[in-house]
This record gives structure tokens, C-alpha cells and sequence, in this order.
């Protein structure tokens, strides 16, 4: 069952007429993403004129794919799993992978234990490669899944010496360029609630922060930033406190498009007006971003891009496992709304 016919024309044929390589026709057959439209008619037309008829079944057990990869989100705190941001990255990465025709699994890990649990689940053949996201400056699991020898791909990274594959956005140039926006809008007392500071996102969005204010010859106050964990309940924690330390605050850049909902609700039972007393930037653009009063100035993320290119990533490693690991940094863009 499922054996070629002898003389049956093969995957390098098929190749060699379409002078591509290998894997790339693996990838037209598979209808995988990442492949030039041109590029995927000249290989249609390479195995229309051999005849070539994949073999399904010999193939998925020469190379033990299980034709699943796994989504690995390493948040201890699994109350963020209802945050927008997750469920964005979810629908992004599952569309990907449906036109690829791979399975997607989701996993939780929080512990050691459930790392360790991971490497040999993937280990197994039970997945063809993994996807993390949420990963800590500290966090050994990429590392881990890199010695295992597994396709790995990190939505983020956990430093800026990252040696595993990465799709991140320009967390630096989008706090900068909110940052900047609230200056030229003539704020001087500008404060920033951040993410947790054990994760490298947060601390590049900080350091945007910082740079946007020293380019404008304004002190970044230690006292004007607080530290939240991008829920909203931290953003109203954090606004509270901000007031209490600088009743004169005249602008809030949140790293988080919930923690600056938070922050709106705050300030409008303080009696703060938004725009007019003070200003409100978030981030990542979410849906949620044009339902608040006033709706939200915000940094898009390009979340379906994202996705995808993780996908991408993901799937041209698995084919071509010798492939140096590369880094991905998308744009951001400042979306200018209400609040500011």
C-alpha cells in the first residue's frame, strides 16, 4: 500500500524541471505558505508534465511527520490567556497553519516539569515542530527545544543576543514613536505603565520610552513609571498610583492597549478629562482600541503578519532542518485616535 509504481517519476525530478529545490515543491504540495505565486505554478507545471503523484503514506513514514505543531505559551499567569493579544495570535497562527494543512495544538507550561514534558512529547514524533510565545529573559525551554534538535520559532525574544529563530515587531520604535507623538502634542509630563520587566518586550518598549524623552531634553523620572503585567486590572492599579505620586501627570503611555483601557477608567473617576488634561497611548491596536471612551491612540501590531511569518518560519525549518536560525522584525505604526 502506497508504493510508487516503478519508473513513477520523484520528488527530485519534479525539482530539477522546476530548478527549484526539494523542499520548496514539498511545500507547493503541501500547499504551504511562504512560496512565490510564480514559483508554485512553475512547480504545478512540473508535476502536471511528469504525472508525478505524491505518495502520501510512504512519505509521512520515512520522515515521521505528524503533519501537527504545537503552540507552546509559557505564561505563569494563565489569567493573560484571556487577554485579546493571545487570542489574536491563536487565530493568526491557526489560519497559517490551515493553509498549510497541519494541525495545531495548543499547550500550556508553566513548570519545569511541564518544559521537560513538552521536549519529550516533541521528541516523539507527536509534532513536526514548535511555536512559543510569552517566553521569559530567563526561560531555558527554547534552548531545550534547539539541544532536542526540534524547529522552533519564538513569537518575541528573550534578550537581544537571541540564537533561536524569531519573529518579533519594533518594540523599541513603536514606544519611541508614541512617545514622540505626545511631545509634539506639547506633553512634559509624560508616564508609562510597562508589562513585566523579565520579559524583553517590556523592556524595549521602556527603552523607547526613555529615548523619546531625552531626544525632547525631558528627565525620565523613575517615579513616572510603574510596572503592570498588561491586563487591565494592572492598568487601573498602576494609573491610581501614577496620580498619587504626580498629581500633574499630563500623558500615560501603557504598553498594553488593555492596561490604557484601565488607565481611561481611572482617570475619568479622578476627573481627569482625556485628551484635554491628560493624554492616553496604547499599544498593539486590538479591536478593543475603538470601543473605549475616547477611543484609543494606539501602536498597531501587525498581528496576522506575525503569525504567518512564525508560520512560515516554522514549516521551511521543518523541510530544511539545517537552516540557520533567522530574525524577523516587523514595523509597528502609531494609530492616531481620540485620546490623544
Amino acid at each position: 500500500m502506497g508504493r510508487q509504481r516503478p519508473g513513477s517519476p520523484t520528488l527530485e525530478e519534479v525539482a530539477a524541471l522546476a530548478g527549484v529545490g526539494r523542499g520548496t515543491v514539498s511545500r507547493v504540495i503541501n500547499n504551504a505558505a511562504g512560496v512565490k505565486d510564480s514559483t508554485r505554478r512553475t512547480v504545478e507545471r512540473a508535476i502536471a508534465e511528469l504525472g508525478y503523484v505524491p505518495n502520501l503514506a510512504a512519505r509521512s513514514l520515512a520522515g515521521r511527520r505528524a503533519d501537527a505543531v504545537t503552540l507552546a505559551m509559557t505564561e505563569r499567569d494563565w489569567r493573560l490567556f484571556g487577554e485579546p493579544f493571545f487570542a489574536e495570535i491563536v487565530q493568526s497562527v491557526g489560519d497559517a497553519l490551515a493553509d498549510a494543512a497541519v494541525q495545531l495544538l495548543l499547550t500550556l507550561v508553566r513548570t519545569h516539569a511541564e518544559r521537560r514534558r513538552l521536549v519529550e512529547y516533541a521528541r516523539g514524533g507527536r509534532v513536526d515542530g514548535v511555536l512559543l510565545m510569552s517566553v521569559r529573559s530567563e526561560d531555558r525551554l527554547p534552548d531545550m527545544l534547539a539541544e532536542a534538535g526540534l524547529p522552533t520559532v519564538l513569537l518575541g525574544r528573550r534578550s537581544g543576543d537571541e540564537n533561536v529563530t524569531y519573529v518579533d515587531a519594533d518594540n523599541v520604535g513603536g514606544a519611541r514613536d508614541a512617545v514622540r507623538y505626545l511631545v509634539r502634542g506639547g506633553r512634559t509630563r509624560i508616564a508609562a505603565i510597562t508589562g513585566p520587566l523579565d520579559m524583553y518586550v517590556t523592556q524595549c518598549r521602556l527603552r523607547g520610552y526613555r529615548e523619546a524623552l531625552a531626544d525632547a531634553g525631558l528627565e525620565p523620572l523613575p517615579s513616572l513609571v510603574v510596572e503592570g503585567d498588561f491586563t487591565e486590572s494592572s492598568g487601573r492599579r498602576a494609573t491610581a498610583e501614577l496620580l498619587e505620586r504626580h498629581p500633574d501627570v499630563d500623558a500615560v503611555f501603557a504598553a498594553s492597549d488593555t492596561m490604557a483601557a484601565g488607565a481611561l477608567g481611572v482617570l475619568r473617576a479622578a476627573g481627569r478629562r482625556v485628551p484635554e488634561d491628560v493624554a492616553v497611548i496604547g499599544y498593539d491596536d486590538f479591536p478593543l482600541a475603538q470601543h473605549t471612551d475616547p477611543p484609543l491612540t494606539t501602536v498597531r501590531q501587525p498581528m496576522e503578519e506575525i503569525g504567518r511569518t512564525m508560520v512560515r518560519l516554522l514549516l521551511e525549518e521543518m523541510e530544511q532542518p539545517e537552516v540557520a536560525w533567522r530574525h524577523v522584525i516587523l514595523r509597528t505604526r502609531l494609530v492616531v485616535r481620540g485620546s490623544a
